[in-house]
C-alpha cells in the first residue's frame, strides 16, 4: 500500500518535471528564432527613451509602386520638433568601405551591398507620400550597424553631426539623435513642426501602416525570391547556398561571408536559421 502511495505522489512530480522540460526546449527554440532580431530590440529600447515629445515607429510597411514587391519597409521612424529621422538597419559583421559616390558597399572589401543610403532614399521617397511637402527638407537619413562592424568610409561627412545622411553604431542612435537635434535648435530658434504636427505625421504613418499578415508574407516572399537568385539590381550572383545549393543575392553572400559564425560558407535565408 505503501509503495502504491508513493507512485501516487511521484506522478505529479514527474509531470512537473516533463513540462519543465518542455518549457525549456521551447524557450530555446524561441530564443533561436529571435536572435536575428536582438539588434532590432535593442534600438527599440533606445527608441522608447526617447523624450515624450518625440514620437516614432518600428517595422513599417507602406505601399510603394517603384519597388519590386510593392511595399517598403521602414525599419524605424522617429519625429521630433526640429526634424525626421528614418533609420535603416544593418546587420553586417567586419569592415564596411563605402562612400557618397559608391551604389555597393562592402563588406571587408570584398562582398558587395547595395549602399544603403540609396536603399533608405527609396523608403524616404516613398514615406513623402504620406507627409505634408513642407515637411520634405526636415528629413534625415539614419543607417545604423552593429558594433560588430568598423567603418572606413570615403569620406568623413557621414560621421559629422550637420550631415543629413548619418551613419551610426546601434548603441550610439540615440545619443546620434540628440546631438543631431541640438544642432537643428541652434539653426532654427523655433521648433519646425508642433505637437499637432508631430501627431498628425505619427498618426499618417501607423495608419497607412500594413499590418495584414497575408501581405506582409508576400513581401517577405518576394524578399526571399530575390534571395534565391537576384540581387539589388536585379542580377544572378555567383555564389550558392552550402546546402540546398540555390543561388543567394548579394546582399545574403556578404551577410554570410562577413558574419563570423558561417566559417566562409554561404547560406540561403532559409538554412541560416539551423546554423
Amino acid at each position: 500500500m505503501l509503495f502504491l502511495l508513493k507512485l501516487f505522489k511521484k506522478e505529479p512530480n514527474e509531470i512537473k518535471k516533463s513540462n519543465e522540460v518542455k518549457k525549456t526546449v521551447i524557450k530555446k527554440d524561441n530564443k533561436s528564432i529571435r536572435k536575428g532580431e536582438l539588434g532590432e530590440y535593442k534600438i527599440d529600447i533606445q527608441l522608447s527613451q526617447l523624450p515624450n515629445d518625440y514620437k516614432y515607429t518600428t517595422d513599417l510597411l507602406i505601399k510603394n509602386p517603384r519597388a519590386k514587391s510593392g511595399y517598403s519597409q521602414v525599419d524605424h521612424a522617429v519625429i521630433t520638433p526640429y526634424g525626421i529621422f528614418v533609420i535603416e538597419t544593418k546587420n553586417y559583421q567586419g569592415t564596411i568601405y563605402g562612400g557618397k559616390g559608391r551604389k555597393q558597399w562592402s563588406a571587408n572589401g570584398k562582398f558587395n551591398f547595395m549602399n544603403p543610403f540609396i536603399q533608405n532614399y527609396g523608403h524616404i521617397e516613398a514615406l513623402k507620400s504620406l507627409i505634408d511637402r513642407k515637411f520634405h527638407n526636415a528629413i534625415i537619413s539614419m543607417v545604423s550597424f552593429t558594433k560588430r562592424c568598423t567603418f572606413k568610409l570615403d569620406e568623413l561627412d557621414y560621421r559629422k553631426i550637420q550631415s543629413d545622411h548619418l551613419i551610426v553604431y546601434d548603441l550610439e542612435l540615440s545619443d546620434f539623435i540628440h546631438r543631431k537635434v541640438s544642432v537643428l535648435k541652434l539653426i532654427h530658434k523655433e521648433p519646425l513642426l508642433s505637437k499637432d504636427e508631430i501627431d498628425d505625421i505619427h498618426s499618417a504613418l501607423t495608419s497607412a501602416n500594413i499590418v495584414d499578415e497575408s501581405i506582409r508574407l508576400r513581401h517577405v516572399q518576394a524578399l526571399r525570391n530575390e534571395s534565391k537568385g537576384e540581387d539589388s539590381e536585379g542580377e544572378t550572383t555567383k555564389y550558392k547556398c552550402t546546402i540546398c545549393q540555390q543561388p543567394v543575392s548579394t546582399k545574403v553572400s556578404a551577410f554570410c561571408l562577413s558574419n563570423k559564425k558561417f566559417k566562409g560558407k554561404v547560406y540561403c535565408f532559409e538554412h541560416q536559421k539551423g546554423i
